[in-house]
């Protein structure tokens, strides 16, 4: 079986082709670092890491594009109230969320341009397209014309009559029709601007994609992604302006399922959003990288503690069994080829759920062969595990060894310590029968958040989840 996507531009899901053969392109939009980044911001980096780790794992050389938005109108007013810069601004939030997609695991980017790095690029395309009759300057702004493209509104299946007017300019009546949106905004007072043929201005949000696009993957590329929230306007407009002056541009176009809260969007704007470093006091990364990527990419996730709690148990199993399954078996060193079942799922447009089920189906097979004794059927179960977590960005050893240095090695080894001398206490309290002696050890390492499980081999702990929501 081949890889298969949803493709949003024609509603069905296709076999992935490349452009060139062995290679895959893509480009998704990444954030406009007006503010700092929520679980919602950050879900749409994290489905697009697991796409690329299987389009890397599947033998493709993959360059992947995540653009930054430096300057707009939000990041302008939200800079004038704090009392910054705007560069200064958006130069802090760009770090805060480069900081989420490391703190969940994110593959850094190909490259990450900046918009205002690349004016030149758009001065250029918005040349083209006025040559081309797509685009008009008005008293220094530029707009595209979308009534001289028939196809407008293709991406997101709307016809131009039942559109509202771009929300960019919404009542300019030097506009040929309401609905054409701005690739250039003239300077005003006070704000940056940079100098064009139709006089100073900065550009229009979805200008910036295009002309990155076309800059690092070419006029045709592979992959364009972001957000279900992006399709219209921010990539109709994307594919009207590059495709008028003649760019194939993507050939597929994807789009992850919103993080809601009580059934609505996370939005800044609606106060309903949870900031990521809020989250990550909380959770451990893997556990977010766990919740935030265990549905289908194009479904919804209902944020609730609950269902966090939920995630990270879940996790938990799988971090338990290779902690057991290592100091059985060690760590193999051979490679190993993944199950169908997982290939078949992640090939189905990305079916992590389903991926998921085979890896935990995997773990009570390797469960059952430490229970029995059976070290080779450990061994193999382990090999399979780390090898299907490490695809989805989950491996736990992977995350012990990115956790496990400095100052943090040498307190989680003092943690280690202090609970097995806990633990030898307990058992030296079973020894000589006093049980409510060993019962209350355990409780108090309960209430400490550490998790006892008693196995054939001694007793083993691990960080309870689920204590931490439970103050």
């Amino acid at each position: 079986m081949t890889l298969r996507l949803y493709d949003t531009a024609t509603r069905t899901v296709r076999d992935f082709v490349p452009l060139v053969a062995g290679r895959a392109s893509v480009y998704y939009c990444g954030a406009t670092v007006q503010g700092a980044p929520h679980i919602g911001h950050l879900r749409s980096g994290l489905n697009f890491d697991i796409l690329r780790r299987w389009l890397s794992h599947s033998g493709y050389d993959v360059t992947m594009v995540r653009n930054v938005t430096d300057i707009d109108d939000k990041i302008i007013a939200k800079a004038a109230e704090a009392g910054r810069p705007w560069w200064a601004h958006a130069t802090l939030f760009e770090q805060a969320f480069r900081d989420g997609y490391q703190i969940l695991g994110c593959l850094p980017p190909t490259v990450e341009p900046r918009a205002t790095g690349h004016v030149p690029e758009m001065i250029t395309l918005m040349q083209r397209l006025i040559d081309g009759g797509h685009a008009y300057p008005v008293d220094g702004d530029v707009y595209f014309d979308v009534r001289s493209w028939p196809r407008y509104g293709e991406l997101s299946g709307q016809r131009i009559d039942e559109m509202l007017p771009a929300g960019d300019s919404v009542g300019d009546a030097r506009k040929r029709d309401p609905r054409d949106f701005a690739l250039w905004k003239a300077a005003k007072p006070g704000e940056p601007s940079w100098p064009t043929p139709w006089g100073d201005g900065r550009p229009g949000w979805h200008l910036e994609c295009s002309a990155m696009a076309g800059k690092y993957l070419g006029a045709a590329f592979d992959i364009h992604g972001g957000g279900l929230d992006l399709i219209f306007p921010h990539h109709e407009n994307e594919l009207a302006q590059s495709s008028a002056v003649g760019d194939d541009f993507a050939r597929y176009w994807m789009h992850n399922g919103w993080v809601t809260m009580a059934g609505e969007k996370m939005s800044k704007s609606l106060g309903n959003t949870v900031a990521i470093s809020a989250m990550a006091a909380e959770w451990r990364p893997v556990e977010l990288r766990y919740y935030l990527g265990a549905a289908h990419y194009r479904s919804a996730i209902e944020y609730s503690p609950e269902a966090l709690r939920e995630a990270a148990v879940a996790y938990a199993k799988i971090e338990s069994f290779v902690q057991r399954a290592v100091e059985v078996a060690g760590v193999p060193d051979e490679p190993v080829e993944l199950p169908a079942s997982f290939v078949a799922a992640m090939d189905d447009d990305l079916g992590v759920p389903q991926a998921l089920a085979v890896i935990h189906n995997t773990r009570r097979d390797g469960n059952i062969g430490l229970d029995r004794g059976d070290k080779q059927a450990v061994r193999t179960a382990l090999g399979l595990v780390l090898a299907m977590t490490a695809v989805l960005g989950i491996n736990p050893l992977e995350w012990q060894a990115a956790g496990a240095t400095g100052d943090q090695a040498a307190l989680t080894s003092t943690v280690d310590r202090l609970v097995r001398l806990a633990l030898q206490q307990r058992q030296q309290a079973r020894a000589r029968k006093d049980f409510a002696a060993a019962d209350a050890i355990r409780d108090a390492l309960g209430e400490a958040g550490v998790q006892v499980e008693d196995t054939p081999d001694g007793p083993r702990w691990t960080l309870a989840p689920a204590s931490r929501q439970e103050r």
